[in-house]
């Protein structure tokens, strides 16, 4: 592993080419999408994905999403049905990850010796080129220590994986800023979301013609065997500062906290508080300003001295990203 600072390199057309042959080479480059940064490396190539599992120390059992351009690279990895094919052409590029028989191309590394694998294309511009440019398709799970707080900015990936990787790509912040939606396509007529993210299960009924029911249960520890699809464990997104979930954050709570709690909002509040520590997930209430500075306002928090976090969950009633954000909350809330 590098023992020097990882460095950021702006996307220049000639950074651009000279990351794609570092991932050619079977390097890792972080790397930034719109919904969180993520460690690349060639999918094809079991030996580079080996060094994600080692850079972030995640378990084998927690497989890889892989990241293409399009449909057709997408065809070369997975057997495509009619109903990934619907979705793709309808969320493609975006925060959308189809999970599909593999094809043997796929390391079993990649796929956590599952026989599905997923995919996704990215919508961010810069990874798109990266993409093209290396001529293969990118594994890459968020850029940051396993079950940590995933990064949404190229100096989030340095503070965790600065001393483990060598290269960062800077696209700014994530304009998502939480991972992906996974949905479940390996039996297309019985169609399941695995993860929830800005694509909401209505939205994919819509397209398919038929229900899609939502993740109910969560796994307490990592599997001894592979699981279908990443970020699906009880424990994940967690800030090392210990943290509780509350419907609804009021002054009068936090007039019976310790000095050294804090309180993370949903909106921000309208009277303040000096006695505790106050953050909040966006100004008015908006669910896309909610998602997009989830994970930077955790970290802020994290990193200040507090005894406890207590942090009110998005407004149930409505769905979508809302369902994302607390479903990210009660995993970074989670204990193995």
């Amino acid at each position: 592993m590098p023992k020097t600072q990882a460095s950021i390199h702006s996307p220049t057309p000639a950074n651009l080419r000279r990351l794609a042959a570092a991932l050619r080479r079977g390097e890792l480059v972080a790397i930034p999408t719109e919904t969180v940064y993520g460690l690349a490396a060639n999918a094809l190539d079991a030996k580079a994905c080996r060094k994600i599992f080692r850079a972030k120390r995640r378990p084998g059992s927690d497989p890889l999403i892989v990241h293409v351009t399009g449909l057709a690279q997408a065809a070369g990895l997975a057997h495509v049905n009619p109903a990934a094919i619907r979705l793709a052409r309808h969320f493609w590029p975006g925060p959308l990850t189809l999970v599909l028989p593999k094809k043997p191309v796929v390391p079993d590394l990649v796929t956590a010796g599952r026989s599905s694998v997923a995919l996704r294309a990215p919508a961010h511009p810069l990874t798109r080129r990266l993409l093209r440019l290396a001529g293969v398709p990118l594994a890459a799970p968020s850029a940051n220590p396993f079950a940590y707080i995933s990064p949404t900015t190229a100096e989030h990936v340095r503070q965790g994986l600065g001393t483990r990787i060598r290269h960062i790509l800077d696209g700014g912040p994530c304009p998502v800023g939480v991972e992906s939606t996974i949905i479940d396509l390996r039996n297309p007529t019985r169609p399941r979301m695995l993860r929830p993210g800005a694509v909401s299960a209505a939205e994919l009924a819509r397209v398919l013609g038929c229900r899609v029911p939502v993740p109910r249960g969560r796994r307490k520890r990592p599997a001894k065997a592979g699981q279908i699809a990443p970020g699906l464990m009880k424990q994940h997104y967690s800030p090392k500062t210990p943290l509780r979930l509350i419907p609804t954050l009021s002054r009068a709570m936090a007039a019976k906290l310790p000095c050294d709690a804090a309180l993370i909002y949903f909106r921000r509040p309208i009277a303040r508080t000096a006695r505790v520590s106050e953050y909040w997930l966006s100004e008015r209430g908006a669910l896309r300003e909610a998602a997009r500075n989830l994970y930077a306002v955790l970290r802020r928090a994290d990193r200040g001295g507090h005894g406890c976090l207590l942090v009110e969950l998005a407004p149930v009633r409505a769905g979508g990203l809302a369902t994302a954000i607390n479903d990210r909350l009660r995993r970074a809330v989670s204990r193995l």
